[in-house]
């Protein structure tokens, strides 16, 4: 008989399929640093900072359609951003909703620090800030506003700066547009 016993909790990975951009068509995550290097190395001259953000939205249809956005942003010189879209079943519960978009967001902000902290995209690493953009906003007529605590102290105890509206422009104008 053991002294104590060990559960395992398995860790929900949401599978992310292929991102899209405007610019570079179809790409695997795997693929995204690269182009973001490329942005980064082709924008430094103008020498303000870059900001890295991910952010994901949602509306409901028959389903619920996500789409998680990762961009690449030179202050005062536009930017670049690559999305993917994952449909569930319809999530109605909007706490569960905000739930399940800031899962994705984080889940691709790790995978994607992964990625960059290798020698080959140290510079890039180095320079660029990271945030998470949620779907949620102050607004007193808005169904989110008493669920903005619990967001963002999630994402900052998982290491990152969080943005809500009107500054979470990945998740509530890129984002919300693709997915209606």
């Amino acid at each position: 008989m053991a002294l104590f016993e060990v559960t395992v909790i398995p860790v929900r990975r949401i599978t992310v399929k292929m991102f899209t951009s405007p610019t570079y068509g179809k790409l695997e995550l795997e693929q995204i640093p690269e182009k973001l290097k490329k942005y980064y190395e082709d924008n430094k001259k103008y020498e303000t900072q870059f900001h890295i953000t991910i952010g994901t939205d949602s509306q409901n249809f028959s389903d619920t359609k996500i789409v998680s956005v990762i961009t690449i942003t030179c202050e005062g010189h536009g930017g670049i951003f690559f999305f993917e879209i994952t449909r569930l079943p319809r999530i109605s519960d909007v706490r569960k909703k905000l739930h399940t978009e800031t899962n994705m967001s984080l889940d691709i902000a790790d995978r994607l620090i992964e990625l960059l902290e290798t020698e080959q995209y140290e510079e890039l690493f180095m320079n660029c800030m990271f945030s998470i953009h949620i779907d949620a906003g102050l607004s007193d007529n808005g169904k989110t506003k008493q669920l903005i605590p619990e967001l963002v102290g999630w994402i900052k105890s998982c290491g990152y700066d969080c943005e809500i509206k009107p500054d979470s422009y990945t998740a509530c104008s890129i984002a919300n547009k693709i997915s209606k």
